[in-house]
C-alpha cells in the first residue's frame, strides 16, 4: 500500500499514477469495473489487473472481464 492509496505498491509507480488520474485510488472503487477498460490505461497490464482482482475479491468485491 502507498501512503497516498490503498493500492499495493507491486502494481508499480506507472500504474498506480494512472489509476490514481481515473480517480481510482481505494478498492472499492474497483467494485464492479471492466478489467478490458482498466487494461486500456498506459501502464496498467495484466500482472496490474492480476494484483488488483486479488486485493478486491479478498474483501469480498469484484473485477468485471
Amino acid at each position: 500500500m502507498t501512503a497516498d492509496s490503498e493500492l499495493p505498491a507491486a502494481m508499480g509507480k506507472v500504474a498506480l499514477r494512472e489509476l490514481a488520474l481515473h480517480g481510482l485510488t481505494r478498492l472499492d472503487q474497483f467494485d464492479g469495473a471492466s478489467a478490458k477498460e482498466l487494461l486500456s490505461m498506459h501502464g496498467v497490464g495484466p500482472k496490474a489487473i492480476r494484483i488488483v482482482r486479488e486485493h478486491v475479491e479478498a474483501e469480498g468485491l469484484h473485477l468485471s472481464p
